[in-house]
């Protein structure tokens, strides 16, 4: 099994939301669109989840300012990554995150099991969260942003993070099942023929299930508690 970091194992999505939001607000501040309708603040859920969520740093800035209808140039979309990642570091510093419990229920029951565990994701934070959380030591192989970046891997929804994570394992992607909550990754896991994509909506409306759905999720899940049998 192959399992995105932020917003799957640890609650770090929040804390990239809100990075994301100082930052992209104070651009569109700095830089408001012509039109009227597209300078109004960046939305921590819909916003995140439709342009910056499970992308790299650079991409999600590209997207969303795109999405604004803001003149792209390189300069612009590096200094709103730097930006953010300037903001997230300086709150993963003071604050942390913590695993959620039901992800780490279910890691410990695979572990268990034997099944080959691996973590994936686009941010270069990835092991540091890990650790942090202490579930580092649950995988099998960790493929992060900065190894993406060492093998020139295309982002999401590219599948080549996951399957170079799946490769690690030693397992065909057509036996291996993908968790994620991006709706980028969930395409990636269809586009890279995993053999089960599951969606983790941790919004739990109707409609961030349903764009999981669409997206490529086989099966959608509020907490990965809920993929383990009951107790008696």
């Amino acid at each position: 099994m192959v399992l995105d970091t932020d917003g799957v194992i640890t609650d770090s999505a929040r804390v990239h939301a809100a990075a994301w939001e100082t930052a992209f607000d104070a651009f569109l501040r700095d830089h408001p669109p012509a039109d009227p309708a597209q300078r109004r603040p960046f939305h921590v859920v819909e916003d995140y989840l439709r342009y910056v969520d499970g992308k790299s740093r650079l991409d999600g800035a590209a997207a969303f300012l795109e999405s604004r209808g803001l003149p792209l140039t390189d300069a612009d979309v590096q200094a709103v990554a730097a930006d953010k990642e300037r903001l997230f570091t300086a709150r993963l510093r003071e604050h942390g995150v913590d695993a959620f419990p039901g992800t780490v229920q279910l890691l410990h029951t695979l572990r268990s099991a034997g099944v080959p565990l691996a973590a994936a994701s686009a941010s270069r934070h990835a092991r540091e969260l890990l650790e942090h959380a202490g579930v580092l030591n649950l995988f099998d192989a960790l493929v992060d942003g900065g190894e993406a970046a060492r093998l020139q891997l295309p982002g999401k929804p590219d599948p080549a993070l996951f399957l170079e994570a799946a490769r690690r394992l030693g397992i065909p992607a057509s036996r291996t099942a993908v968790v994620e909550d991006a709706l980028a990754g969930v395409e990636a896991g269809l586009r890279g023929g995993f053999g089960l994509v599951i969606g983790v909506d941790r919004a739990r409306t109707d409609e961030t299930r349903a764009e999981l759905l669409k997206h490529g999720a086989d099966i959608v899940v509020r907490d990965l508690a809920e993929l383990l049998a009951p107790e008696d």
